[in-house]
């Protein structure tokens, strides 16, 4: 039997809650640099991010992932840049192409702000995230050799990044 293709929507104030729950549940040292999660929760949203800067994907009618896509800097000269600033897939969900949809959904959208780029960061040990981000056509712009210290291992932060196609007057990407 296939699996269902997830559906991508722009995020709303009432995913908050689950949003955190999904976050705090894929907390994993792979991915982050900040220590798991603990009581008191913050909000998932906040003064700097809110729904209009996720994506979310649902299979099912469940929420099992979100992508956040924000400026890298609050710089004018650098507006026609958009950056994945975060990216969460449910465990139940991984292998479905929840992350895949997610990213292209982010480049889609970055497209429609008229972006010119789309960066990321992800840690140097992070492979399957590396991996999806090449295949989606990203290449290692940098890397911060032992830019952090985790679990007692030093980590790389490695820098991708791609350029955006934009649409052009007839629709088609140029």
């Amino acid at each position: 039997m296939p699996v269902p293709y997830p559906s991508i929507r722009q995020a709303r104030f009432d995913d908050e809650e689950t949003l955190g729950r999904l976050d705090r549940a894929a907390w994993s040292p792979l991915h982050s640099v900040q220590g798991r999660p603990r009581e008191p929760h913050p909000p998932f949203f906040g003064d700097r991010c809110g729904p209009r800067d996720h994506l979310v994907a649902e299979l099912g009618g469940t929420l099992v992932g979100y992508i956040r896509l924000g400026f890298p800097t609050p710089l004018a000269s650098n507006a026609h840049v958009r950056q994945i600033q975060g990216l969460a897939v449910a465990e139940e969900a991984r292998g479905a192409g929840v992350g895949r949809a997610l990213l292209r959904a982010a480049q889609q959208e970055a497209r429609r702000q008229g972006a010119r780029r789309i960066t990321l960061r992800v840690l140097g040990h992070n492979t399957p995230a590396r991996a999806l981000y090449a295949s989606e056509g990203f290449v290692v712009e940098g890397v911060l050799p032992q830019e952090f210290l985790l679990d007692g291992e030093y980590v790389d932060d490695v820098l991708m990044g791609r350029a955006l196609e934009l649409p052009g007057p007839d629709g088609l990407t140029t």
